[in-house]
């Protein structure tokens, strides 16, 4: 099926190409540089490490900037809760001598959100607020600290940390031994849920998950998970590819990441259910089906295999 998705793509783009022109015999060299393009895809069948030879991790985790780490975390109308949050993470990277920064991406929240969270970085350098231009999505507010962070490893996690923050040192242990991407998963092993969602929560998230895995054929037991790593190099490669803002980003940069060749790998990690989500089952659910379709859309079109420079 992928094989008939990339020459369907060339054929469709080599017509409009021509179409556009008028001339297609003047579109020749444009069209043979498609047709390599659309081959050289291709190994994500064939297997891309045999092809091109493993990445080296090491060339990838270096920046120049001197962070090792950066912790991004969107928030929107988390005033009550963003303090026990941030002092949580700078004592974890303290406590561990990690040289990182924490990015708070403020997305138009109507409390006193960016207003604690200023008052909190004053005696807390590592911490930076990002303050997007009004209420734009969970995607949105990711993409936006995942693209301004400065470490050689980038993570985002929920203002919540469902996940507690220390679970990061797995993920950034598979980075360490060759994951460009880690990501985490509570089903790999569900065991480490210390407080569970409710089944009908639990429900819908089996049932999303499985018609992701089915429609967009994502090997992966979790994909909404909101905790998940990425070399820089990944990083900028992934989001400056991603185009839904709200609460469907996940299973489309995931999507990109493999459509690139990016080694994915999921980790178990702990988590607990916090009864304050703001996700509606219903009308985000909807919305998230929505954007299902939108991403094999964009998939099919080839709006993920652009070239990334940088």
């Amino acid at each position: 099926m992928e094989f008939l998705e990339i020459f369907g793509l060339f054929f469709s783009s080599a017509w409009r190409k021509c179409s556009g022109s008028g001339n297609c015999a003047g579109q020749l060299s444009p069209v043979a540089f498609m047709m390599t393009e659309a081959l050289l895809r291709f190994p994500a069948w064939l297997g891309r490490e045999w092809l091109y030879g493993k990445a080296s991790v090491t060339d990838d985790l270096s920046n120049g900037g001197g962070l090792k780490y950066s912790i991004v975390i969107p928030a929107y109308n988390e005033g009550g809760r963003i303090p026990a949050t941030l002092r949580s993470v700078v004592e974890c990277l303290r406590g561990r001598g990690w040289e990182a920064e924490v990015l708070v991406v403020n997305d138009g929240s109507t409390d006193q959100t960016a207003e604690v969270v200023r008052a909190f970085a004053r005696t807390a350098p590592e911490v930076r607020l990002i303050e997007n231009p009004g209420n734009r999505g969970k995607g949105y507010s990711v993409r936006a600290g995942m693209l301004e962070a400065r470490g050689s490893i980038v993570l985002f996690t929920d203002a919540d940390l469902s996940s507690p923050i220390e679970e990061a040192e797995r993920l950034f242990a598979a980075i360490e031994q060759g994951a460009e991407i880690a990501i985490g998963s509570r089903w790999l092993e569900s065991n480490r849920q210390t407080h569970r969602q409710p089944l009908y929560r639990q429900l819908f998230g089996r049932c999303f998950n499985g018609v992701t895995r089915a429609v967009m054929r994502l090997p992966f037991a979790d994909t909404q998970c909101g905790f998940k790593a990425f070399t820089r190099k990944a990083a900028q490669t992934v989001f400056r590819l991603q185009t839904i803002e709200r609460w469907g980003f996940d299973p489309e940069i995931l999507l990109i990441a493999l459509r690139h060749g990016l080694r994915v790998v999921e980790v178990p990690v702990s988590w607990a259910h916090d009864k304050r989500t703001r996700l509606s089952y219903l009308r985000d659910g909807f919305r998230m089906l929505q954007e299902i379709a939108q991403i094999r859309w964009n998939a099919l079109r080839g709006r993920y295999d652009r070239p990334v420079d940088g």
